[in-house]
């Protein structure tokens, strides 16, 4: 078998590397988030999130993301200490090479025992900057957010 070379499409993944400093609207007092992501050879790239939930307790998430050629997606998954549930993700790129879609199906929030679609983004912002934000998908097709969260690189 021969080795897999990161490909054109994993450069957007490349911008994800570092340690980032997050904070977003629905944490209220529950402090700034951390999260480093690291490259496994260009191929794969895992975050680990760190912080505190709102309303108390230490929470750990686990972000993994590539490229599949052959499905000609991006592809993930996410874990967090908070929940039961694995969210796998397939999704695509923007035209403009900004924003990373990621398609997923879960739970649904609203009505418990039923599943939900989900789409989460990455939207890149400048080299030090981007934005998380998850919609959940209405009866008429179009996607509702519910979350928003602002990473700023440290390092």
């Amino acid at each position: 078998m021969e080795m897999a070379k990161p490909q054109a499409e994993h450069g957007i993944l490349e911008k994800l590397v570092g340690s980032w400093e997050v904070a977003a609207k629905d944490m209220g007092d529950a402090g700034i988030w951390t999260e480093q992501v690291r490259s496994l050879h260009g191929m794969w790239f895992v975050a680990e999130g760190n912080g505190q939930m709102p309303g108390g307790g230490a929470a750990t998430t686990v972000l993994t993301l590539g490229c599949d050629p052959d499905k000609g997606k991006y592809v993930g998954s996410w874990i967090g200490s908070m929940m039961t549930h694995m969210w796998v993700y397939e999704g695509e790129v923007s035209a403009d090479g900004n924003t990373l879609s990621l398609y997923t199906t879960g739970p649904d929030f609203e009505e418990p025992g039923k599943t939900g679609e989900y789409r989460e983004q990455i939207i890149f912002t400048d080299a030090d900057h981007r934005i998380f934000n998850s919609s959940a998908k209405q009866p008429d097709g179009s996607w509702k957010q519910f979350m928003e969260a602002h990473y700023s690189r440290v390092s």
